[in-house]
């Protein structure tokens, strides 16, 4: 270990002078944005080492443990046989944006018996700094955030729990906070012998109950006695928890302004994206601003664009029978209630997918499908802490198949809140391979799953849900712009005058555009932005921060040493995007947690429907599944003798359908 001037090498492999001052933000040689990894080192002798050592030729100690990798175009060292210490990481990629993945490792360090484990994906500013503690940053939070973040630890508990590792969970000073998201420096085996329990999570949060907001301190310190005092069910506090979380955000006000553009791009002669809202959109819709949805459609001509187009359509039809019956309720409706409509809704549109394709007798290649990420702002009626009536609980759901994605940016920083559904993420999830590693894959982009490719009861679906209770953007997209990580890198240039008042949100869209035209432009591309804004006024810019590097394909292949015994998605060669083939990896054989598709009303689960008002509504589904995916009048006259009365009552509430229903 030496101590050295920090030096940062340009990744541009044909780089004729890649040697660069820390400092410098492009290649001095040939203008590459130099890319700043940090990374957290792993164990007690990283502790110690001070920071301007460079350790293992390569890594710059920036602050004690905080290390950047100064050669970040080469693959950092990895054993032949990956540590069963690291296994936890990778299991729990699915829950990458709370947690760190593992890099790498350092090897041959002085003074250390063996290799030092380094993670990515950690709590570190663009600067090197790491994110405050949550014991830091307490006292000053207002009361929904301060909620809010017990409420994601809470959320942590169960997966955390079954791998050993709640005790990451106990230490305060491994809780970072990054706005409003709860970050963790690293993962804590709990020892064989010690017994952790949520009355041990209890006595972690007691201390912070003394700073806590007046108007929650008394609901708060109840419901972390129940955990210190008794033997409580995990549930119960949850449903306390969100409870209160929702009394308090409906506190603030919510202002929502939506746009929506989708373009063939410079390439294409046919676009396969649809999306909602859009030019086109009626904006008296009830929908707006509520609903959002980006679809990439797969299969070429005459297939992707009709898979988009019957997914954006049948997603609207549900989630006007799901708003309609939320706005009927008197009580709250469970984030775990509405997260299984929505998946119950994705599998819908999958069958209906599926059935124009058997319709239409399409096999392999010729199989339409899409991708889909769709986020529903759900205005449930809420009591809040006060004691007022609001329309608004400020729930964000976000559901996704495939690689289209979801961020959140606001003016301090951009979280990717999406996971793509592709063979790098399986393998990393299988516990086969690192998140570097993988990326090296040729298959490494190949979609694992989309909508229409199989039954829906192999899809393995993901849903998220968010408290709205900062200023932001929403940012769905398809690939066309997310591809190279562009979002990443340009978010701050086409944001910033946003919340500066600067521009329309229909001018900030056409930017996106235009900015993936001109740095991708083989694909359509589709973009939708929903400002979310709680405060009055704009917010005031800040000082622009460096570019956030996320993804980037470099790192050499590991041959997989170890078989998982965990079901795995098989790779499908059978569609074509944009002028490459698009390879799905999917297993037809395989399903990965089945799950019953509710495609009529009696095949509806009865865990589905626990409130006897949202059941009425919901089991027009399979109604409208038949309307969509006959696509005559033959389907609604089946519909009308099926079920008369959810026919009607449809009739009345759709204003597209009143001319149909007449007849």
């Amino acid at each position: 270990m030496i101590s050295i001037q920090p030096k940062i090498y340009c990744i541009n492999p044909n780089c004729q002078d890649p040697i660069n001052p820390e400092e410098n933000a492009v290649c001095a040689s040939c203008q590459t944005p130099l890319v700043r990894r940090y990374l957290w080192a792993v164990g007690s002798l990283p502790a110690k080492i001070p920071p301007g050592t460079k350790v293992a030729n390569r890594y710059e100690v920036i602050r004690y443990q905080v290390w950047l990798d100064s050669q970040p175009g080469l693959p950092p060292d990895v054993p032949d046989k990956l540590p069963k210490a690291i296994v936890p990481y990778l299991r729990l990629y699915q829950e990458r944006l709370h947690l760190p993945q593992v890099y790498g490792f350092a090897r041959g360090v002085e003074g250390s018996a063996g290799d030092i484990l380094l993670l990515e994906n950690v709590p570190i500013d663009e600067t090197g700094h790491i994110y405050p503690s949550i014991a830091e940053v307490w006292e000053q939070a207002t009361a929904v955030r301060q909620v809010y973040w017990l409420w994601q630890i809470l959320q942590l508990w169960k997966p955390l729990s079954e791998l050993g590792l709640s005790r990451s969970l106990l230490m305060r000073d491994n809780l970072r906070i990054q706005g409003w998201c709860v970050r963790l420096l690293q993962l804590y085996q709990t020892p064989t012998a010690e017994e952790v329990s949520l009355q041990h999570l209890g006595l972690c949060w007691q201390p912070w109950l003394a700073s806590a907001k007046t108007s929650i301190a008394k609901r708060l310190q109840n419901i972390v006695q129940q955990m210190c005092e008794t033997d409580v069910e995990l549930d119960d506090i949850a449903t306390q928890l969100n409870n209160l979380l929702l009394a308090s955000a409906a506190e603030l006000p919510l202002s929502l302004k939506m746009t929506g553009l989708t373009d063939t791009g410079k390439v294409m002669v046919q676009n396969e994206d649809s999306c909602y809202p859009n030019e086109l959109s009626d904006f008296d819709d009830r929908l707006l601003p509520h609903l959002s949805i980006v679809c990439d459609g797969i299969g070429g001509h005459e297939g992707g664009e009709v898979a988009s187009r019957l997914a954006v359509e049948s997603v609207k039809l549900q989630i006007r029978v799901l708003l309609a019956e939320i706005a009927a309720q008197n009580q709250v409706v469970s984030p775990q209630l509405l997260q299984e409509q929505l998946e119950a809704s994705l599998r819908v549109v999958n069958n209906v997918i599926c059935a124009r394709n058997d319709e239409q007798k399409r096999q392999g290649r010729e199989r339409m499908a899409t991708t889909i990420v769709m986020a529903v702002q759900v205005p449930q009626r809420i009591e809040t802490i006060s004691g007022q009536p609001s329309n608004n609980s400020h729930e964000l759901y976000l559901a996704h198949v495939g690689d289209s994605r979801a961020y959140w940016i606001t003016p301090n920083y951009c979280q990717l809140l999406t996971i793509d559904d592709d063979v790098t993420a399986r393998e990393v999830r299988f516990a086969k391979s690192l998140y570097r590693q993988a990326l090296l894959r040729p298959d490494a982009t190949a979609l694992t799953q989309a909508l229409g490719t199989r039954d829906s009861e192999s899809l393995r679906l993901t849903t998220q849900r968010f408290i709205l209770e900062e200023d932001g953007i929403l940012l769905l997209c398809s690939d066309g712009l997310s591809d190279r990580n562009w979002v990443e890198q340009y978010w701050y240039d086409y944001t910033k005058p946003i919340f500066a008042g600067m521009v329309t949100l229909e001018d900030a869209a056409r930017n996106w555009i235009n900015l993936a035209n001109e740095k991708n432009g083989r694909d359509n591309i589709s973009v939708v932005l929903t400002y979310c804004r709680v405060s009055p006024e704009h917010i005031a810019p800040v000082t622009p921060t460096p570019p956030v590097e996320v993804l980037e394909p470099e790192i050499e292949q590991l041959q997989e040493q170890e078989e998982l015994q965990e079901l795995e998605e098989e790779p499908i060669s059978f569609i074509e995007d944009s002028q490459e083939s698009l390879e799905l990896d999917l297993d037809l054989n395989t399903p990965e947690e089945p799950v019953p598709t509710p495609t009529t009303p009696e095949e509806i689960p009865p865990t589905l429907i626990k409130k006897p008002a949202l059941r009425k509504r919901l089991l027009m589904l399979g109604g409208l599944l038949a309307f969509l995916a006959g696509g005559t009048s033959m389907g609604l006259i089946a519909w009308r003798q099926i079920n008369p009365q959810g026919f009607e009552q449809v009739c009345r509430q759709i204003p597209a359908m009143q001319q149909m229903c007449s007849e």
